[in-house]
């Protein structure tokens, strides 16, 4: 490699980090931006709470659908198209939510979000092995994670706080206007990608993805992660504003600041799993997790904040770390499929594991549901850890 190649190299790196980290801004402010309005729409379409919270559920089971023969498509056509498809259709989505004369319109333009927003998820790691390279894709991954994990931060934040002066309507145009700037500097910075591989089918491919056990670990940590994460992010609520806590709701939504913690450990993740080995960091990540669990478990306020900013730090680090590990290890001709499988673990996990989660805590208290978490998050590491001695 000459001198001016190396000199070359990190402007291109940066410009492909700034590109996808705005994309996955733009698609996780427009997934989650209803979870901040539910009250304000079942108010309006006089719903129950299971009811109003379709309006979160039917876009992510969309995506969870979406995503793999949306993966399948980039091995065909390129992932640049995919992802900016993806971008711009579900901001023009977004952009007609507020228009919504009814709630099952409304769910119906959601469930078309959620297959729009598929597109990103489940190409992006690919694109950026390509672009990158197996060895430089670590940091990169961890910066489209940030950008996601700020992306979803923003969106419940800015929908929460707009709403009180212009409703949800209001709420959700404010969150689509902040997605259609980030959307535009990804169409005009995100490099061209390399010709789409034809030497193996869609289907041959999903058998490469689905052979390597590292692979299979991956989806597993995903999967067990995920649905850890989100068990205890959707119980919060009632955790926090119950006895004898007794926050009032709007405080209590400020848990979701947490998720800045995410973003710096997911953008940290890269490094140090270049600086100690995927293994360790990604091991070191869940167990970070389940510390922060743990320590929500006493009826203290600081304890419970400091919990969540501990388990939402472990698991973006975490999640970083599975997620590149898997993008490095995907078979060429398989990349595709793999960031799709990796994802539908992920929103699986999040779908089923946030339900189990859910219920579990209705039963059966907070204690119960970390004693849950924790042991799905213990599977994982176990299985982190045999696939390191096989």
């Amino acid at each position: 490699m000459t001198q001016s190649t190396q000199l070359a190299a990190p402007p291109k790196t940066r410009r492909v980090t700034i590109s996808v980290a705005a994309a996955g801004i733009s698609s996780f402010a427009l997934l989650y931006a209803p979870q901040a309005v539910l009250p304000q729409l079942a108010a309006e379409f006089q719903l129950a709470p299971g009811g109003a919270s379709l309006a979160v559920s039917v876009a992510t089971g969309a995506l969870a659908i979406a995503v793999l023969p949306l993966a399948a498509l980039s091995e065909v056509v390129g992932r640049r198209p995919v992802i900016l498809a993806s971008v711009v259709l579900s901001v023009l989505l977004g952009l007609l939510l507020p228009l919504a004369p009814s709630y099952p319109v409304l769910l119906v333009l959601r469930a078309l979000q959620g297959v729009a927003i598929a597109g990103f998820p489940g190409v992006a790691a690919a694109y950026l092995v390509e672009q990158l390279g197996r060895t430089g894709v670590a940091a990169a991954v961890g910066a489209m994670i940030a950008g996601n994990t700020v992306g979803g931060m923003l969106g419940r934040l800015s929908s929460g706080f707009a709403a009180d002066r212009l409703g949800w309507h209001g709420a959700l145009a404010v969150v689509a206007g902040l997605a259609a700037a980030c959307s535009v500097l990804t169409v005009l910075t995100l490099p061209k990608g390399r010709p789409a591989p034809r030497g193996e089918s869609v289907f041959a491919g999903l058998l490469l993805a689905l052979r390597k056990p590292v692979l299979l670990v991956q989806y597993s940590v995903a999967l067990l992660a995920m649905g850890s994460f989100v068990a205890l992010y959707n119980a919060a609520g009632f955790r926090l504003t119950a006895e004898p806590l007794g926050l009032a709701p709007a405080v209590a939504s400020l848990v979701f600041l947490a998720y800045a913690m995410g973003a710096v450990s997911s953008g940290m993740a890269g490094r140090l799993a270049i600086r100690f080995g995927r293994t360790r960091s990604l091991v070191a990540g869940l167990l970070t997790t389940i510390a922060g669990a743990a320590l929500t478990i006493p009826d203290s306020l600081p304890l419970v904040v400091l919990g969540f900013v501990v388990l939402t730090g472990g698991f973006f680090a975490a999640h970083s770390v599975a997620n590149g590990w898997a993008a490095a290890e995907a078979p060429e001709g398989a990349r595709g499929q793999v960031g799709g499988l990796y994802t539908l673990a992920y929103y699986l996990g999040s779908s089923v594991g946030g339900t189990a989660g859910s219920t579990v805590y209705g039963h059966a208290g907070w204690t119960w549901l970390i004693a849950l978490t924790a042991g799905w998050l213990c599977l994982a590491v176990l299985a982190v850890l045999a696939l390191r001695r096989s």
